[in-house]
C-alpha cells in the first residue's frame, strides 16, 4: 500500500465558488457543480475519487447548518456564504481611504482663491 495523502479540502470554499462562478438563476445542481469542480485545474488534482459522494454528503450538510438552500434539486447560497465576502472587503478599504483624503485637500485651493463679488453699491437720487 502507498500512502499517497491529499490535501484537505474545503468543501464550503469549493461549493461556494461552483455555485458563484455558474452563476444560474433558480441554483445550481450537484451534477453541474460536480462537473464545474472536475473541470476546474485547480481543484482537479486535488479531488480524491469518491468526490462526488463526499459532494453530496457535503451538500447536505450545508443545506442543514443554513449555509446552503435547497429549491428543487439544485443549491443556492444562503445569508452566511452570502455574507462571507463581505468581511474581506474592509481590510481592502483601509488603503482607499487614503487617496480619498488627497482628493479632498485639492479641491480646498479652488475654494480659498475665487475671491467673493462685493454687491453692487446703490445709487441714491
Amino acid at each position: 500500500m502507498t500512502s499517497t495523502k491529499k490535501e484537505s479540502l474545503n468543501y464550503q470554499s469549493l461549493v461556494k465558488e461552483a455555485i458563484v462562478s455558474l452563476k444560474e438563476r433558480n441554483g445550481s445542481s450537484p451534477q453541474a457543480i460536480a462537473k464545474y469542480l472536475e473541470s476546474s485545474s485547480e481543484h482537479k488534482d486535488k479531488l480524491p475519487q469518491n468526490f462526488r459522494k463526499l459532494l453530496q454528503y457535503q451538500l447536505k450538510r450545508l443545506e442543514k447548518a443554513g449555509k446552503l438552500i435547497k429549491v428543487k434539486a439544485s443549491y443556492k447560497l444562503g445569508d452566511e456564504l452570502k455574507k462571507a465576502p463581505k468581511k474581506a472587503k474592509p481590510a481592502t478599504k483601509k488603503p482607499a481611504a487614503k487617496p480619498k483624503a488627497a482628493e479632498k485637500k485639492s479641491p480646498a485651493k479652488p475654494k480659498a482663491s475665487k475671491p467673493k463679488k462685493a454687491a453692487p453699491e446703490k445709487k441714491v437720487t
